[in-house]
This record gives C-alpha cells, sequence and structure tokens, in this order.
C-alpha cells in the first residue's frame, strides 16, 4: 500500500488555479472536432491526441511533482496510486480506482470514477474508432517517462463507445536506469 503523502489530491486541487469546466470542455470538443476535420482518418486522430498528451505530461511532471509534495515511489504500484489519488486529482479534479493487477506488477487498470472530458459529448457513427479522451493516455504516458518509466498506456473501455467505465490499462514495459550528464571525478 502506498504511504501516505504529504498533501492529498484534494487538498491541492482545492489550492490549484481552475478553470471553468464547460469552457474546458467545450475546448477540448473543439480541438478534438478539429482534428477531425484536418487528419480525416479516425486512427491519424487517436494518434494525434495521444501526442499532444504525452507532450502535455513530460511537461506537467514538474507541477505535480513541485506541487504535491510527492515523495519517490518505491515501484509501480506505489506509482499508480500516486497518479489515480494525487494526480488525476490535482489536474482533472477525479480520482480513479488501480485494479487488475497481473501478477508480475507490471500492468493495472486505472478507472475513472468520472470524466470531465466527455461531458455534452456524444460521438457520431462515423467517429465509432475514435478514442475521444486518447489525451489522456499521453498524459500518462508522457509523465511516467519523465520519471525513469517507459508505459504503454491504452484504453480498455470507454463510456462514448458503450462501455460501463473508462478503464486506461498502464503497462510498464521497463525502468530506465536514470543517466547524468557528467562524472563528479572529470
Amino acid at each position: 500500500m502506498a504511504p501516505v503523502v504529504p498533501r492529498s489530491g484534494d487538498a491541492i486541487f482545492a489550492n490549484v488555479e481552475r478553470v471553468n469546466a464547460e469552457l474546458f470542455t467545450l475546448t477540448y470538443g473543439a480541438i478534438v472536432r478539429q482534428l477531425l476535420t484536418d487528419l480525416e482518418e479516425v486512427d491519424e486522430v487517436n494518434k494525434q491526441l495521444d501526442q499532444m498528451g504525452y507532450n502535455i505530461g513530460i511537461r506537467l511532471i514538474d507541477e505535480f511533482l513541485a506541487k504535491s509534495n510527492v515523495s519517490r515511489c518505491v515501484d509501480f504500484k506505489e506509482t499508480a496510486e500516486v497518479i489515480a489519488k494525487v494526480g488525476l486529482k490535482m489536474f482533472l479534479g477525479v480520482t480513479a480506482t488501480v485494479t487488475n493487477w497481473n501478477v508480475e506488477g507490471t500492468t493495472c487498470s486505472l478507472i475513472l470514477e468520472d470524466n470531465p472530458l466527455v461531458d455534452f459529448v456524444e460521438l457520431p457513427d462515423t467517429c465509432q474508432g475514435l478514442y475521444y479522451c486518447n489525451i489522456l493516455s499521453g498524459v500518462v504516458r508522457g509523465a511516467l517517462e519523465m520519471v525513469s518509466m517507459k508505459t504503454e498506456v491504452t484504453w480498455l473501455r470507454d463510456m462514448l463507445r458503450g462501455d460501463d467505465a473508462f478503464e486506461l490499462q498502464l503497462k510498464l514495459l521497463r525502468q530506465v536506469p536514470e543517466e547524468y550528464p557528467y562524472k563528479d571525478d572529470e
């Protein structure tokens, strides 16, 4: 079980500057719509959303570490718990449940209790292959890569596609050893 972190997701969320939720949701929807218009193929839109999220995640981790005062996680299980309870709460105002661990402790699922990105959203029949919230998988992947964890993050279930929940699967591919650009003795 993860140790108690100095600041909980609720405490951080209460002190973080926020933008109006409806404005955020509608702006994100406009971005997705524009990508669908520009790229025309749903698979390309999925890739672009993931890449956009990745670029956000590699920058967002700095703010997360600065504001949360979370100490270094011991393993992937603890990292997943911190993402679910602190990270998602801090930036989206939601929490997730970590479940479905494999025996090796390298794969799990985050089941989101709520997803503010999908308010007011209905996918047309022409967009049934779209992972509308794919930006979130990219954010998680990018943030984890910056803390030396190479991962694969995919959507297993999506309520916009008729499933009963939003479920992200996190799979740890490898722990990247930290490298320093120079040696102290040179």
